[in-house]
């Protein structure tokens, strides 16, 4: 039977696929830590206060990565260069959404609308994080080698969701509401498209290494087409939505660390 536990398992049982998997989300967690540090070095002198948050975001993503890094390591497996295609964050930059790596390498403070752009972005890519680590969460929160990496990583995905609801909310009612729905509307559209994409060359090459049939292979990319085509007619929706969460300052604590890992 052919099902979301089943396809990980698979995965998570061959060292080169998972390889591969961990690869792919440290050097994607990495990226989003490099981002959030530089954003949370430039926020403009009237949003200093969110600075703290910013980074704290930025220090989970790295600890995400280190994580990442550390589940090779106990398999004595060396992590493999990113395949281009699968490259999320990278496609995203490329497709205009969020903040251009070429503005935050240039050492001028952000606009406050940066930061709202910077949120914006942030929650549509947080919706999906959390989701995707809730699946994992919800069917190998026990497993004896990934499980705790699992509900560690899922807890700081679902306060970084948290967080941007919040502060855009925040933003909103500081009279930014219009282009928050803008942008919100934008980056949601533009990230099921990377999804889709991404989500394709990632099967494929995990077809590739673990020897999947074609009808095996064409069934699981009309999935991946069937999904995109749901989120491109109403899915979308769910990740423009702003409501207050129950985690109030998700992120204001201190970080959380993970020496079993790092």
């Amino acid at each position: 039977m052919l099902s979301a536990k089943s396809l990980f398992q698979e995965i998570l049982d061959h060292d080169e696929s998972f390889r591969l998997f961990c690869s792919i989300a440290a050097g994607g967690e990495a990226q989003g830590g490099w981002e959030n540090a530089r954003i949370a070095a430039l926020v403009p002198q009237s949003e200093r206060a969110l600075a703290p948050k910013i980074a704290r975001h930025g220090a989970d993503e790295d600890k995400h990565g280190r994580i990442f890094a550390a589940l090779l390591k106990k398999r004595g497996l060396d992590p493999v260069p990113v395949p281009p295609e699968t490259d999320y964050t990278m496609l995203l930059e490329r497709g205009g959404i969020g903040l251009a790596h070429d503005r935050l390498e240039a050492d001028r403070p952000l606009t406050v609308q940066d930061i709202v752009t910077y949120l914006a972005h942030s929650r549509v890519t947080e919706q999906r994080a959390s989701e995707q680590m809730a699946l994992l969460r919800r069917h190998f929160a026990d497993h004896p080698d990934i499980g705790r990496a699992v509900r560690m990583i899922s807890d700081d995905e679902d306060n970084h969701l948290a967080y941007c609801h919040e502060e855009l909310l925040r933003f909103a009612r500081a009279g930014h509401g219009r282009a928050i729905q803008r942008t919100l509307r934008e980056s949601a559209l533009a990230e099921i498209r990377v999804h889709r994409d991404v989500s394709l060359a990632v099967m494929a090459r995990m077809g590739r290494i673990l020897g999947w049939s074609r009808p095996r292979a064409a069934l699981l990319a009309a999935g991946i087409h069937a999904v995109h085509a749901w989120e491109r007619f109403a899915g979308w929706r769910r990740m423009v939505s702003l409501t207050m969460p129950e985690r109030r300052d998700a992120l204001g604590g201190p970080e959380t660390t993970a020496p079993e890992f790092a």
